[in-house]
């Protein structure tokens, strides 16, 4: 056990100081301070010592230089029972520091307030790490906190005669990965500064945000943990109603987040296994979720529902009877959350905002041994960039399904055909093997959703068809325009796009070419 006779508490965040260093201070404890630390706890008639004063040298530098002294970190490095050490501290003037309480400047949340360079540097703490570092390295001897939620789990160890091993070394643990995680953020802020190379480490850090029950399978295990860019989503999400998010819930919300955030006007989108399955825009936010709802009844039973528009009382009168598992959007109102209350197992995330869908970003992947990192797709074709290379020229409203169509396979498993007409998906083909086969695969569900919706026609007729990569012959566009497709979208670059532009000039198709691939495996 560690009894504690002297502290030093130097903190940013004040969270419960007060009533800690009071109870510290009826316990005997010798309170060390600087700045604000000291200030308050002076204030507050809790008798405190400048660490000016105890190592007999001034702050100075604007506060740069004030804890980085030998008496500071002699007295939270040197090991009580080791004799040489002992008789350094006591030549030297050097008092033992038995706790350490310091929180760092937040330098995380400066950048994220999208603060210039010089505000960021300043906020890079310096002494804050070192005596956290020196503390944790001797927690055979010192008990170092960093959070304010650890406050009372401290008091009561020392109710209980001392601070054990156990907890120290616990605490050491959670010193060091605060630490290591502040060192992240600085180093890949700094390595934003230095260009587009990239860097000569990956740095990632995350926060536990979530044990999860278990992973993609009942046998694996699995965390959420949050990263510091604050990417509105489902790791900023409040989760107001439902069960336990699981490790397919994040993964399927994450997709559906992510595309709906892709368009301007009100849209649903469904998502079922990280695959789009229903996706509709609309004047506003219910005709929207009526619009995704059809678009694929079946495959909308256990999917996850996401909202570019706070989810309003109508909106959710639309769902209240069917089964899904999430639903989310950047905010949730209390009439929809009345609406939905009694399905006590469906989860309702409040996003607080929606992604970014040009900002930069890095998207990684495990490989046995290494990591594969790329830049998030911002890649967004507009009426501007697309080139026409039909005879014939898209209708206006050709032109925005085509656009709708093209940014939904951007979402969907490559090899990925889309179809949309009216501004909602009626076919989707995606994750085969063969661009022909998903060709195949979405005109055969346009044809089976019609069908089953007790239309006449396949859906197929009068839509238009893109596609996330250049058709590499001209039998997969002709699947579509025999379908009853009328245009397509599609990168363009094959060998053969002379022959695929010549089969859509046969049928009277128009074609545009985006000259972007949007893969996604």
């Amino acid at each position: 056990m560690l009894t504690i006779h002297r502290a030093l508490i130097s903190v940013f965040d004040k969270t419960g100081l007060v009533p800690f260093a009071r109870a510290l201070s009826e316990r005997g404890v010798e309170i060390l301070s600087t700045g604000g630390s000291a200030k308050l706890m002076a204030d507050a008639g809790i008798a405190v010592i400048e660490v000016a004063d105890h190592t007999g040298f001034p702050e100075m530098m604007d506060g740069r230089l004030k804890t980085l002294h030998p008496k500071v970190h002699g007295g939270l490095l040197g090991v009580r029972d080791d004799p040489a050490h002992a008789a350094a501290m006591a030549d030297h003037g050097i008092a033992p520091i038995d706790l350490l309480v310091v929180n760092l400047y937040p330098f995380e949340r400066t950048v994220a307030s999208g603060a210039d360079t010089s505000a960021c540097i300043e906020t890079i703490d310096i002494g804050g790490p070192a005596m956290i570092r020196s503390a944790a390295k001797n927690h055979g001897h010192v008990a170092v906190v960093v959070d304010p939620a650890d406050y009372e789990s401290v008091l009561a160890d020392l109710a209980s005669g001392g601070v054990p091993t156990e907890r120290r070394r616990a605490l050491a643990a959670k010193a060091f990965a605060r630490t290591a995680a502040y060192d992240v953020a600085i180093a890949n802020w700094f390595s934003g500064l230095t260009g587009a190379e990239p860097a000569e480490r990956l740095l990632v850090a995350g926060s536990l945000k979530q044990a999860l029950r278990y992973g993609e399978n009942p046998h694996q295990r699995a965390a959420f943990y949050a990263l510091s860019d604050a990417r509105p989503g489902v790791a900023t999400a409040t989760q107001r109603g439902g069960k336990e998010l699981s490790y397919n819930n994040l993964n399927d919300t994450d997709a559906a987040y992510e595309l709906v955030a892709e368009f301007a006007d009100p849209a649903c989108v469904i998502v079922k296994h990280a695959t789009p399955c229903g996706v509709a825009v609309a004047q506003d936010l219910v005709h929207a979720t009526e619009r995704a709802i059809k678009c694929d009844p079946e495959s909308a039973f256990g999917g996850i529902v996401a909202f570019n528009r706070p989810l309003d009382a109508a909106s959710a009168e639309r769902l209240k009877d069917l089964f899904l598992e999430v639903i989310i959007a950047p905010e949730i109102t209390d009439e929809a959350m009345a609406v939905l209350a009694p399905k006590t197992n469906l989860r309702l995330l409040a996003a607080h905002g929606l992604p970014d869908p040009t900002a930069a970003g890095l998207l990684v992947r495990t490989l046995a041994g290494g990591l594969l990192v790329q830049s998030r797709d911002t890649a967004r074709p507009t009426r501007d960039t697309v080139r026409l290379v039909s005879d014939r020229v898209p209708s206006a409203v050709e032109l925005r399904d085509m656009l709708m169509a093209f940014t939904i396979a951007k979402h969907a498993k490559s090899n990925a055909i889309v179809l949309v007409k009216d501004g909602m998906t009626v076919g989707i083909g995606s994750g085969q093997t063969s661009r022909v086969e998903a060709a195949r695969q979405a005109t055969r569900r346009a044809a089976d959703l019609g069908y089953a919706a007790g239309e006449s026609t396949s859906r197929a007729i009068g839509a238009v068809v893109a596609s996330d990569a250049f058709f590499p012959f001209a039998d997969g566009l002709e699947t579509c325009l025999s379908a009853g497709c009328t245009a397509a979208i599609q990168p363009g670059g094959a060998k053969r796009d002379d022959e695929v532009i010549k089969a859509a000039n046969v049928r009277g198709a128009a074609m545009l070419f985006t000259d972007l691939r949007v893969f996604r495996h």
